[in-house]
């Protein structure tokens, strides 16, 4: 991505705030996970989509006047030799305006000075902050944090959420976000097929694992976009196992759930497959219903469906596909064999947090994910493709990873070939 990219996001953004306006954002602040040790710090996602800046604790303050004219300043971690000896390079200010293309450039020690000027000085009347939640229980942020000590100190501003405003934004995907995404879809068929191929009985999860990651790393060291799924037998009905610690038994279903990133912009696919390399009768049976409905839904996705039909009109083809293999007494018990729904949209984050449109649009991306979970039988798997919407139909994005019965037989046959 180039530092226009990022520009054109946020101006697109202050189009929409109103005049008299402040703007606060934050990348984020680490979390402790023991003792002097802390989680790998992740940056906020509409920080990353507006500023291209990925770091802890930097600020965005950026000032809309009643004409309209916007100034924006980025405050960043002073230079500590000491503390970059311990934890790595800061941003520097000369990296920060190329990447972001900001060109006021500050010490986060002293955005609050500044904000307490700007705020208090009587020319602004409202104050953006991201303030989503996903749960209400969730650690306040630091925009939360501002928000309780706005309703003090500044009680006069109105507060808006800019969140509902860059969700509208990180909607459709530009140009340059779907190249990404197809350089990270062909990343992502490398890690999987790297696993079908070495795929056997009698090995464990954690090994499917490794073999993705080492695939993986062969393209550059940012690794999986998220937690992989990796799963066999009983497993796969855990819906976001993560133990990697089950074997798989001759017969068995091997499930993925896994995906790549480049420039910030996920992956998300899902493959299932038997770990001997040949489909059972039985699995053959659900994967080809699944697969039907997969390649039904490429086949009618357009702009102009409703976003809900999606996941519905998964349902329903599965189901009635599932009735007439006696597999389904009554399409009205869909519920029994399939667990989650069929669609979430894909980009900075892998459930990407956009405004969920009522119609589908060009440019948009979301996850075609048909799930069949049969416990009786012992076979759970999903196919999970991503779904780029065009102008008169859509394309699948990762249809570059084997996804027939014939297509990942035959790759299974080749063998896994080490990296050297």
């Amino acid at each position: 991505m180039t530092k226009e990219f990022f520009k054109g996001n946020r101006e697109r953004l202050y189009s929409q705030m109103k005049p008299n306006s402040l703007l606060v954002l934050f990348s984020g602040t680490e979390v402790r996970k023991t003792n002097d040790e802390y989680y790998p710090f992740y940056t906020s996602r509409n920080f990353l989509y507006l500023t291209g800046l990925d770091g802890k604790e930097l600020i965005l303050l950026a000032r809309k006047d009643d004409e309209g004219r916007v100034t924006e300043k980025v405050f960043l971690l002073p230079a500590d030799p000491m503390a970059e000896r311990w934890t790595g390079r800061r941003i520097k200010p000369n990296e920060a305006l190329d990447r972001s293309g900001i060109e006021e450039i500050g010490l986060a020690a002293d955005f609050e000075g500044e904000l307490h000027r700007l705020a208090a000085g009587g020319n602004y009347e409202h104050l953006y902050l991201d303030l989503y939640r996903a749960d209400p229980g969730d650690r306040d942020t630091p925009a939360h944090r501002l928000l309780k000590r706005a309703a003090s100190d500044y009680p006069y501003l109105k507060i808006e959420n800019a969140d509902a405003l860059i969700r509208r934004l990180r909607t459709i995907k530009q140009p340059c976000e779907i190249e990404a995404m197809r350089q990270a879809e062909r990343i992502t068929c490398a890690g999987i097929t790297s696993m079908m191929r070495a795929s056997r009985p009698g090995m464990y999860e954690y090994q499917y694992k490794a073999v993705f990651d080492y695939t993986l790393g062969q393209y550059g060291p940012q690794g999986p976009a998220f937690p992989s799924i990796i799963s066999a037998g009983r497993n796969n009905f855990c819906i976001h196992y993560n133990a990697y610690t089950g074997q798989a038994q001759d017969g068995d279903m091997v499930l993925n759930d896994v995906g790549a990133w480049q420039d910030g912009l996920m992956t998300d696919v899902s493959r299932g497959w038997p770990c001997n390399g040949k489909y059972s009768e039985r699995q053959r049976l659900l994967y080809q219903c699944a697969l039907a409905t997969s390649n039904h839904m490429f086949q009618i996705i357009r702009p102009g469906m409703p976003m809900r039909e999606v996941d519905g009109e998964i349902r329903r083809y599965n189901a009635a596909l599932l009735k007439d293999a006696d597999v389904l007494d009554d399409v009205a018990n869909i519920g029994r064999y399939m667990w989650h729904g069929g669609a979430h949209h894909v980009g900075f984050d892998v459930h990407d947090a956009v405004a969920t449109p009522e119609v589908i649009a060009p440019n948009m991306v979301f996850c075609v994910d048909v799930g069949i979970y049969h416990e009786e039988w012992g076979i759970g798997f999903r196919l999970e493709d991503n779904c780029l919407v065009t102008e008169t139909g859509c394309e699948n994005l990762s249809a570059v990873t084997p996804r027939t019965i014939e297509e990942i037989e035959d790759t299974m046959r080749q063998g896994f070939v080490a990296f050297s």
